[in-house]
């Protein structure tokens, strides 16, 4: 998967390939699925969401230039996967995940692994967290209409978000960086991914 999958498709941190390359996978795998849990594709999970197919990982993983004492904020924990890689890279995970059979699947399964510094909460992730900000790096693991403000407003100076913007159907990954008082935007690679529920995502 790494040497494949991610190395030769472009993934150069060599941070985030360590990292993939520890996490394992097919941990965070329904038992029916556990066969394809390293080909490069998008896995079903429980409540009608999806683990991420591991390229789309890795590059929304580089993009957020993590350093290990970095804090984060994940918005869409699904089955704790992208949580783990991320507790690899940094000092504290605060995931959050608006269903509560997720929230409590992806905690077991983390606290499995011994990942003590992720919290995983289960509520609306378009707010953020205001009360644990400002964040090194937020990821949003759901396409959104747009990014939300309430969410640019939680990043520490020079802190960066990687979102997936566009239509319930197809996005764009957006790279937003803090810059004193303004932001600098870059846009990515095309995606898809679930839609991002919520009060400042899209209605149920």
């Amino acid at each position: 998967m790494v040497e494949v999958q991610l190395r030769g498709r472009g993934i150069l941190d060599e941070r985030v390939l360590e990292a993939m390359g520890r996490v394992p996978r097919h941990h965070f795998v329904p038992l029916a699925s556990r066969a394809k849990a390293y080909e490069d594709k998008p896995l079903p999970i429980d409540c009608g969401q999806t683990i991420s197919q591991p390229y789309m990982v890795a590059i929304m993983t580089e993009l957020l230039q993590l350093r290990p004492t970095d804090r984060v904020l994940e918005l869409g924990t699904g089955s704790g996967y992208q949580a783990a890689i991320l507790a690899a890279l940094a000092s504290k995970v605060l995931t959050i995940e608006r269903h509560e059979p997720l929230a409590k699947s992806a905690r077991a399964s983390l606290g499995a692994l011994g990942l003590d510094n992720v919290q995983v909460v289960c509520g609306d992730g378009t707010l953020g967290s205001p009360l644990d900000a400002p964040y090194d790096g937020i990821m949003v693991t759901a396409g959104a209409p747009d990014i939300p403000a309430a969410l640019v407003a939680q990043l520490a100076p020079r802190g960066r978000l990687v979102c997936p913007v566009g239509s319930r159907e197809a996005q764009t990954l957006i790279q937003i960086t803090r810059r004193g008082e303004g932001t600098v935007e870059k846009k990515g690679t095309a995606c898809m991914f679930v839609p991002l529920i919520g009060e400042r995502g899209w209605a149920e």
